[in-house]
């Protein structure tokens, strides 16, 4: 099941940081743009813990 949340919070942080960012871009805020890039990293980082989780079986 963590493995399952993790998955479903990564894609919702790596869609909303990718909409700051693109926004960020065209509206040349550089400030918006860069609170994006973070986001999206965030959510590729639950994306990797939530294939850890998967791969240990969730016992981490």
């Amino acid at each position: 099941m963590g493995e399952l949340t993790d998955k479903v919070k990564a894609a919702g942080n790596k869609a909303a940081g990718a909409t700051k960012e693109a926004i960020g871009k065209a509206t040349d805020n550089e400030r918006l743009e860069a609170e994006g890039k973070l986001q999206k990293a965030k959510g590729t980082a639950q994306d990797v813990a939530g294939s850890v989780k998967g791969a240990l079986g969730d016992k981490i």
